[in-house]
């Protein structure tokens, strides 16, 4: 028996733009954090831990977190302008990419970094040798955020093949009427759904195998499914 999964429904352009946001600013956000936890720790080795984090509170206090999140977002909009992206989504992981390269996050992490080491120099909030120890080795703490930004494609990428691997073992599985392969490779489904960045193909079919897979399986595992059952699992995903 043959299946072939359809996507001829029309997905909420603007719900997918927003779990795409929603999933660059946490991963990127976090990326970004992290490097600069890291970046510190590396130049103030001497420096206790409960003195690295004020010393990073003090930095994003003083904005840093704000523009931050602001810089985010208009470097993803500027580089899916620069690639014509208009529906104000990714279809895949390359326009992704370029956006992410294109829009210049790590200049915009650089000049924010800047403005709140600036501030905290007015406020005197730290000692001026820390701040000036943090501005002459910022493009060490900027390397290693551009460095784990590259890598966290690289793994986004590698997410969306084994993705991809398991929904044509699920259609494998399917055409061979194997029901207890195709439970295991619709659980990997699922497992690697919630770990890539939404994309509105990706998400179509997963849902649609996940429909016929019920139906199946709500009709003591028989595989004769009607044309009606198929229109319906399209339907619903």
């Amino acid at each position: 028996m043959e299946i072939e999964l359809k996507n001829n429904l029309t997905e909420d352009n603007i719900e997918i733009e927003k779990e795409q946001k929603n999933f660059l600013d946490t991963t990127l956000g976090k990326i970004i954090n992290t490097g600069l936890d890291a970046g510190i720790k590396y130049l103030l080795p001497d420096f206790l831990e409960d003195e690295v984090i004020n010393i990073k509170d003090s930095i994003i206090k003083e904005g840093f977190k704000e523009g931050l999140n602001t810089a985010i977002e208009e470097a993803i909009n500027l580089g899916k302008s620069a690639l014509g992206i208009f529906t104000g989504k990714f279809d895949n992981i390359d326009q992704m990419q370029s956006a992410v390269e294109t829009g210049g996050i790590i200049d915009s992490v650089s000049k924010g970094l800047d403005i709140a080491l600036n501030k905290i120099n007015e406020k005197g909030k730290l000692n001026g040798t820390i701040t000036n120890v943090i501005k002459k080795g910022k493009n060490l703490i900027l390397d290693n955020i551009s460095s784990n930004i590259e890598e966290m494609i690289l793994e986004q990428g590698n997410e969306i093949s084994q993705f991809e691997n398991s929904i044509n073992n699920w259609k494998k599985a399917y055409q061979n009427e194997d029901f207890y392969s195709m439970e295991n490779e619709l659980e990997k489904i699922k497992n690697n759904l919630n770990k890539i960045i939404p994309l509105e193909n990706l998400i179509k079919e997963a849902r649609q195998i996940e429909n016929i897979h019920n139906i199946i399986k709500n009709n003591n595992q028989k595989f004769n499914l009607n044309q009606i059952q198929l229109e319906a699992a399209t339907a619903l995903a």
